[in-house]
């Protein structure tokens, strides 16, 4: 098992990313999401000029702000940047495209974006469509180290549901997903991965498709509560941008929420509808991944917490590591609040990575 970093794209934010490395972490993925934080491709530039192990890369860039020929572009001018240890990580973009009152691709679209996208990353020509046109394109200016297509960019794919982790089976080198509860829920994500590859007439083997969940860790101290302040502290916003998700799904497409919600839903759901419709979408993602804003701490519950985050004592998060990698799973990002962000990453890599 692996243990990498997500982080919120911050551009005057490198020596996180640094200190990630000289902890042994093994992937720095950052955050796309243009109206909350930096540009992902030019802070990875930056990331890509201060490190030199760790592998570095989009988590996730989106399909539906920036055309793929763009996308490809971007990762390229890493990788020449960090030859070898760049990767690509896409997906609809709940958030990015949410808070621009926008929705994210639908499967079919994203579907179709990844598949023009796949041969631009190897430097290829590929055909775009475009206004009813089918055009070719293609990198035409690849010497000179402008980009690097030579040292391969591993093409990892953002999937919740059984039609996004096909698409993930379909296309890609891997898989990024929502932390299985348990290891037992790995065999069905498997199982959905796995038919996306056979209807497309793909044989996947699974030693060498990687697969990535994200979350967050907090290893409890001797005694301490679950919900402690200190937990809440470092995993809260992380607890607080699934609660965001949640209702984004109920409010665009009316599903309801799980019953580990069911004691602030009613509260949570009349605080966001006081919100002017037209603002709303600005207001669901405050926050979001970075920190709790007052009105809503009191939405992060124990239930919450226990279900969106990994927090426990320095044994049973080993074990529940173990249990994940045996089920299939190669990889946690972790993505703790921002202003303890160093104080999780040196108190995780001290007490787990030291011991995996």
């Amino acid at each position: 098992m692996q243990i990498g970093i997500c982080a919120a794209s911050h551009i005057n934010d490198i020596d996180y990313i640094v200190r990630a490395e000289e902890l042994g972490y093994s992937h720095a993925w950052l955050a796309d999401s243009q109206m909350i934080w930096s540009d992902c491709y030019a802070t990875l530039a930056l990331v890509a000029d201060r490190t030199s192990r760790i592998k570095i890369g989009t988590g996730v860039a989106i399909t539906g702000t920036r055309p793929a020929p763009v996308n490809a572009a971007g990762i390229a001018t890493i990788n020449a940047l960090a030859p070898g240890r760049t990767f690509f990580g896409v997906g609809a973009g709940n958030t990015a495209m949410r808070i621009m009152g926008l929705p994210p691709h639908r499967i079919k679209a994203m579907d179709q974006y990844i598949t023009e996208l796949k041969p631009l990353l190897r430097g290829e020509e590929s055909t775009i469509r475009h206004s009813g046109q089918e055009i070719p394109i293609r990198h035409i200016m690849q010497d000179k180290g402008f980009v690097n297509f030579e040292d391969h960019i591993p093409l990892y794919i953002s999937g919740f549901g059984p039609r996004s982790l096909g698409v993930a089976g379909k296309h890609g080198d891997g898989a990024v997903l929502a932390l299985p509860p348990e290891a037992a829920v790995m065999h069905n994500i498997w199982a959905m991965i796995e038919k996306g590859a056979a209807d497309a007439g793909r044989e996947l083997d699974r030693n060498e498709f990687y697969t990535t969940a994200l979350s967050t860790i907090v290893v409890l101290d001797p005694g301490e509560a679950v919900d402690s302040d200190r937990v809440k502290h470092e995993c809260g916003a992380f607890a607080m941008a699934s609660l965001h998700y949640t209702y984004e799904q109920y409010r665009n497409f009316g599903h309801q929420p799980p019953a580990f919600l069911q004691d602030i839903w009613s509260d949570y759901t009349t605080m966001l509808g006081e919100v002017p419709e037209e603002r709303r979408h600005q207001r669901i993602h405050a926050g979001h991944n970075c920190w709790v804003i007052p009105e809503e701490e009191k939405f992060v519950t124990k239930e919450l917490i226990q279900a969106t985050c990994m927090v426990g004592t320095r044994d049973e998060i080993l074990e529940r590591l173990f249990n994940l990698e045996k089920a299939g799973l190669n990889q946690v990002m972790i993505l703790p609040s921002f202003d303890p962000r160093f104080d999780v990453i040196e108190r995780v890599a001290k007490d787990i990575l030291s011991n995996i």
